[in-house]
């Protein structure tokens, strides 16, 4: 087998692994979106005040902080492939209980166990694959869970489309908003069958004295010399830090790293995007849409959100993320003003280009780049946990805007609502230009030399113990693969 040949065979193992954790999106895609569909039939039916239906809409985030809270402490146990197998088999059991609840109250409880599971899957999806991307492409392969999610929204959409069609609005007010919630065990299975063949990171094994298996997938991952390479600075890092604990999160150094880490994760949902994600039929229904055009329109947000990340996917590793969020930000704001000024002069076909303009512009920026950066700010004994403290605010955020939408467009309109979301993209510009660093082809151990202290003594310390962690990582080794290398 010629190196070409090698190389290539790397490259397609490392993106199936990668598609493999990155289908936890299409869960956080599915919910997003079949939620969309079955909320106007839920508010006929059971008379729901816009307090309550953001309140069923935000639910899955109640049980989403959950899941995010614990998925750090449990993966460093468990293993990063395992907990995102249990919020696969969560989410599972929830579509299905979703689908038979009789009463608010109990879709709302079915609600939380989903936002669980998707809680456990959603950041650990992007660490896992953060931890076995090379650096080169580590971007491009982290999209892939919110490319994934791109898809699972349009998909759904379509989904949703198809239901209505099926039958008069009383059969979709007893009926098709069942159908709408428990597709969702379709790509709960699908994400739980991928992860049956996916191994386990390979930095969680050496951390856990797994060497061996650890440095076997690296060598399929990065060949025999690049798995060399990176097994010294994974042993470097684990040294250097083994002693360390969640505190030094709070500490001089990563402490500037969780908090640009919480900062990401507000751009995320403070952008807006999940006001049109979660109620765009009813968005389009205010800017007179009617007869089921509504959910056609909202169908076609899917597919231009779907192509736009597309896009994102092949530029983040060329472009830059830092780049990317500011240029994002400028659009969204832009765009943001558009809608309010559709809103205020009743133009639906501008309402419907700057929503398009929006999606796209979320899609490139502030929608992939979040979940991308937030997993590269830790070192490894503290990816995990970190960024699932990062998540729980995105969560939070995410259940405050699927809460409060329905309340600010009844009580401001339209115009204000997307006022106030031009705002927040102001402050997001600001916040990324002046404080988020760029982290576009460095190793995850470069990265983590962004916040150390600056002070020599830490410097020196590290220097030290390179030369011991070299020594000793070879040591490590399995002995047919020294014996190969020499």
């Amino acid at each position: 087998m010629t190196s070409t040949e090698k190389n290539t065979r790397r490259k397609f193992y490392v993106i199936l692994i990668s598609l493999a954790a990155g289908m936890a999106g299409l869960l956080y895609g599915y919910d997003t979106a079949c939620i969309s569909g079955a909320i106007g039939f839920l508010k006929t039916l059971y008379h729901l005040s816009p307090a309550a239906q953001g309140f069923i809409t935000s639910s899955i985030m109640i049980g989403g902080v959950i899941g995010v809270a614990f998925s750090g402490f449990l993966s460093d146990r468990f293993g990063r492939r395992m907990i995102l197998m249990w919020g696969a088999g969560l989410f599972f059991i929830a579509a299905l209980l979703s689908a038979m609840t009789h009463t608010p109250a109990e879709l709302v409880g079915a609600r939380i166990i989903g936002g669980i599971g998707i809680g456990l899957a959603s950041s650990l999806a992007t660490t896992y694959i953060s931890e076995v991307a090379p650096a080169a492409i580590r971007g491009t392969l982290s999209s892939l869970y919110q490319l994934l999610t791109t898809i699972g929204i349009a998909l759904t959409y379509f989904v949703n489309l198809l239901i209505v069609n099926q039958g008069g609005y009383h059969w979709g007010e007893v009926t098709g908003w069942r159908w709408m919630l428990g597709i969702g065990a379709v790509p709960a299975l699908l994400f739980f069958i991928a992860l049956v063949v996916a191994p386990e990171s390979p930095r969680w094994l050496i951390q856990h004295t797994k060497v061996e298996q650890g440095f076997n997938i690296l060598v399929k991952i990065n060949g025999q010399t690049g798995a060399q390479h990176e097994m010294t600075e994974i042993a470097t890092a684990i040294r250097r830090d083994r002693n360390s604990t969640l505190a030094k999160l709070f500490q001089p150094g990563l402490r500037r790293a969780l908090l640009i880490g919480i900062f990401l994760a507000f751009c995320n949902q403070a952008a807006g995007m999940n006001v049109i994600m979660y109620y765009g039929p009813q968005i389009f229904q205010t800017a007179g849409f009617g007869g089921n055009s509504e959910f056609m329109a909202t169908a076609g947000i899917g597919v231009v959100n779907m192509v736009a990340t597309i896009g994102a996917t092949l530029m983040i590793d060329r472009a830059g993320r830092k780049k990317l969020l500011m240029i994002g930000a400028v659009l969204l704001t832009a765009w943001s003003a558009a809608i309010a000024y559709a809103f205020a002069t009743g133009n639906g076909t501008l309402l419907l280009v700057s929503l398009f303009g929006f999606v796209i512009s979320f899609a490139i920026s502030m929608g992939p780049i979040p979940w991308i950066m937030i997993p590269e700010l830790f070192p490894t004994y503290l990816r995990a946990r970190a960024s699932g403290i990062c998540t729980v605010f995105l969560w939070g955020a995410n259940w405050a805007v699927g809460q409060f939408t329905p309340v600010m467009l009844s009580a401001w309109g339209g115009r204000n609502t997307f006022i106030f979301f031009a705002i927040m993209n102001i402050i997001i510009f600001v916040g990324v230009h002046f404080f988020v660093p760029e982290t576009k082809d460095k190793t995850l151990e470069e990265i983590e030399t962004f916040f150390w202290p600056k002070d020599h003594a830490k410097a020196t310390e590290t220097t030290v113990n390179l030369t011991q962690s070299q020594n000793e990582t070879q040591a490590q080794l399995p002995t047919h693969k020294k014996s190969e290398q020499k």
